[in-house]
């Protein structure tokens, strides 16, 4: 997986998160609110095209340990997908494209502890979300 920089992301990036992680959820309103250009698509690691798009990625859909992103430049985990995400909004949130600067390791270390107890700090949904019909579009599921 890359981190080799974060540059915005490419137009139909996907992003496959943890359908029923509150906190990832969270995240995923947080894009859905700034990503005006709609540059980002979302899967659920619990769709049939969640699971598929980790698998060929070298994730273990049934113990993910990261979500996933898909550009253009390739894929991407950790925090270092997160970067590329957050400067894919474009205007201030480019800023966070700095924060490549500090060393990858500690950022993944912290990035996977909090990852290992998401469910522990925010919480566990009976179910994945089911996108508001005016945004299923912008989510797959096969």
């Amino acid at each position: 997986m890359r981190d080799a920089d974060t540059t915005p992301a490419a137009a139909g990036a996907i992003i496959v998160f943890d359908g029923v992680c509150a906190l990832c959820n969270g995240w995923v309103d947080f894009l859905l609110a700034r990503d005006r250009r709609q540059r980002y698509r979302f899967a659920a690691m619990q769709s049939p095209a969640g699971r598929r798009l980790l698998a060929e990625h070298g994730l273990d859909p049934d113990d993910p340990a990261s979500f996933l992103l898909l550009d253009r430049q390739g894929a991407h985990v950790d925090t270092g997908a997160i970067l590329r995400v957050l400067a894919g909004l474009g205007g201030a949130w480019r800023v966070a494209g700095l924060a490549r600067w500090l060393p990858r390791g500690p950022r993944d270390r912290l990035y996977r502890l909090v990852a290992r107890h998401r469910y522990r700090l925010s919480g566990r949904r009976q179910a994945c979300r089911l996108p508001d019909p005016a945004l299923a579009h912008r989510f797959l599921e096969r």
